[in-house]
């Protein structure tokens, strides 16, 4: 008895002994569905390949919901070891004193084999700071394209190969879309990002001073300039002739183009995963067009998406673990299987290069176009990207005042003065908090 006695004592205090070895390590994101399960797929890959670390993943809501349930679990000071933050919080994560690790301090301190270089530069450059040292760590990076769905276009008397690089030729198979009774030419997800944020790196025509808000928090914004406003005119002028359908402000247009509805949509890359699951037409994804005539055009567009930011306030064992799992979600099959599953960008050379000695590309024409479009020319300084503060609720701002524009009761020229003038009053209270 006594025997039995000590040997499950034995066995308890092993027991004991591994759960107290297995470090807990909680990661906050914003992904449901499919990318949901991507996700959760990721950390069983992780804690399955180890047995020192164990990540938690939580859904903490939408991309706004996610960031403001952070910050007030770190007020708490109940943060999570990982917070997935949206590419328009950096500047709000950044001016966070004592909020976070930034991953070059956490990979030192922890000593992890970490290379920033093997990052592309378009998604590299939004998240280091002038000096090249990275923030935080680049995980979901996607940009606009155009969707199409091919049968629409037959269905009308339309080529579904026909040109669609620029507006005005997109703008001429609106016009025979309409012609043929279709209800819905053209729709559009995230309509700031695409077609403000985007529209201005790829015409390479700033969105707001000092490079974008990277140069200085004394920033102005500058989106109310001759192209933009030339190109809201006129999405403004499709709305009121029925060749524009706007479904809202984030991606409600999507379920509209999956269901068949429409016949072009703007969106992400990452609008793969969903249309490629539910589309029961042949799709095709084509380049994001620009306007013909516009100096410098196309330029490179600007990413979207999310990184991971480190929360502070953690043990050193706990930011080791922090730093394997990040390690771990960059490596090459990794982010090669999550780019080829969602369409966001592969954020490393060696992932794109990976994916494309799998054949993925060539089995699946146009998936590597928001690659190609990335990263064909050199980033300048109005198409790194945008570092302002209080940019979500700047966002809000543009999409009240682009309604005004879809539904008829503002010009582009009024509606866009008016999101300039309302944002710059937030950039300079930002501004003067952040001093």
């Amino acid at each position: 008895m006594l025997k039995k006695l000590s040997a499950a004592a034995l066995a308890s205090t092993v027991l004991v002994g591994t759960a107290q070895a297995t470090t807990e390590i909680e990661w906050w994101h914003a992904f449901t569905g499919r990318l949901g399960e991507l996700v959760a797929e990721q950390v069983e890959k992780f804690n399955a390949s180890q047995s020192d670390y164990k990540v938690v993943a939580s859904h903490k809501g939408n991309y706004s919901e996610t960031l403001n349930a952070g910050i007030a679990a770190f007020r708490a000071g109940e943060q999570p070891h990982i917070l997935m933050v949206f590419e328009v919080g950096t500047a709000t994560m950044m001016a966070a004193e004592g909020a976070v690790t930034p991953v070059y301090q956490l990979m030192a301190d922890s000593g992890a084999d970490f290379d920033p270089d093997a990052f592309i530069g378009s998604v590299k450059g939004y998240y280091t700071t002038t000096g090249g040292e990275m923030l935080s760590m680049p995980y979901n990076s996607s940009t606009p394209v155009l969707w199409v769905n091919r049968d629409a276009l037959e269905g009308a008397g339309i080529d579904p190969d026909t040109d669609l690089s620029t507006w005005q030729k997109v703008g001429d198979v609106l016009d025979a879309l309409k012609a043929a009774g279709h209800e819905c030419p053209l729709t559009t997800a995230w309509q700031s990002w695409v077609h403000l944020e985007n529209f201005s790196a790829y015409h390479n025509v700033p969105f707001a001073t000092k490079d974008n808000g990277f140069a200085g928090l004394d920033t102005e914004l500058a989106f109310n300039g001759a192209t933009q406003v030339k190109h809201i005119q006129t999405m403004g002028d499709w709305a009121k002739d029925g060749k524009f359908f706007y479904a809202g402000r984030r991606n409600e247009g999507g379920a509209n183009f999956r269901g068949g509805e429409c016949a072009l949509f703007t969106e992400s890359s990452a609008g793969y995963a969903g249309i490629n699951a539910e589309a029961e037409f042949d799709f095709e994804v084509r380049p994001l067009p620009y306007w013909d005539g516009v100096d410098g055009a196309p330029q490179n567009t600007i990413i979207g998406g999310a990184s991971l930011w480190v929360m502070a306030g953690h043990e050193a064992e706990e930011y080791a673990g922090a730093a394997a799992f990040m390690n771990f979600i960059s490596s090459s099959e990794i982010q090669a299987k999550w780019h080829q599953d969602t369409g966001y960008l592969p954020i490393t050379a060696a992932a794109g290069d990976l994916t494309r000695e799998q054949g993925f590309y060539e089995a699946n024409p146009g998936t590597d176009i928001a690659v190609i479009q990335m990263t064909a020319k050199q980033p300048t300084a109005n198409s790194k990207g945008l570092r302002l503060g209080s940019f979500d609720q700047i966002r809000g701002i543009i999409d009240e005042e682009l309604e005004a524009v879809w539904s008829g009761d503002k010009s582009a020229q009024e509606a866009l003065d008016s999101a300039v003038e309302r944002g710059n009053q937030l950039l300079r209270r930002f501004e003067q908090a952040n001093r």
